[in-house]
């Protein structure tokens, strides 16, 4: 049965029969000719939704989005999810959005690199549809009156991706033979940081939905 260019081309890009020579070695291409080789279209449209959704919400009249920040003393099941995607100001949003551009474009790039872009949307759809509410809740762990909000929790999510993402692609690059073992170990270890950091410090005033990392800019 014959099969096109394009499944032809994942299967090379997701470390397929096709992607390797005859005694088993990558067929040398350099770093540019192999993203070019396994960026999708679609994959870009999916990326770029999230820093469209992050402007159409900061858009919304002020009031409007204060009133889907997620308020620790009266929380709500709704607010608890849009409050992660809400921002009151210019420099937290443009915090955010370069945060989600390195560690998106920089795990994106790993994935396609090393094989992993199952890996890689999977996790995103995750991070960004159920860590909000699991980061909501987590901030629930401290009460008081305040609200919080802002993408900065998911970019943390994004940010314990990579180091598995960089095990994948040097695994398929430099050693094939190593084992992926110690992958759940590491994954819940990344979990554990995340819902540390997620943690607020402070007790008063506004919050924000998770601590900021360096890039991520809140």
């Amino acid at each position: 049965m014959s099969t096109s260019a394009t499944d032809e081309r994942d299967r090379s890009v997701d470390g397929g029969p096709s992607d390797r020579s005859v005694d088993g070695s990558r067929p040398d291409r350099t770093f540019s000719q192999e993203m070019l080789a396994g960026v999708r279209a679609t994959d870009l449209l999916v990326l770029l939704a999230v820093p469209a959704v992050l402007l159409a919400v900061f858009a919304l009249p002020e009031a409007t989005r204060r009133s889907l920040a997620f308020a620790y003393a009266d929380p709500t099941v709704p607010s608890a999810f849009a409050a992660h995607y809400v921002h009151l100001g210019t420099d937290h949003l443009l915090g955010n959005l370069v945060g989600y551009g390195l560690l998106a474009g920089v795990g994106y790039a790993l994935a396609v690199l090393g094989g992993r872009r199952r890996l890689f949307f999977t996790s995103l759809a995750t991070y960004l549809g159920a860590f909000p509410f699991a980061l909501s809740a987590l901030n629930l762990a401290v009460p008081r009156d305040a609200i919080g909000f802002g993408f900065s929790g998911i970019n943390m999510a994004l940010a314990g991706l990579l180091p598995i993402l960089w095990y994948c692609y040097a695994r398929e690059h430099f050693a094939p033979a190593a084992s992926l073992r110690a992958l759940p170990a590491v994954f819940f270890a990344l979990v554990g940081w995340i819902a540390l950091l997620a943690l607020p410090v402070s007790t008063t005033g506004i919050g924000v939905a998770g601590l900021a990392i360096g890039v991520a800019g809140a």
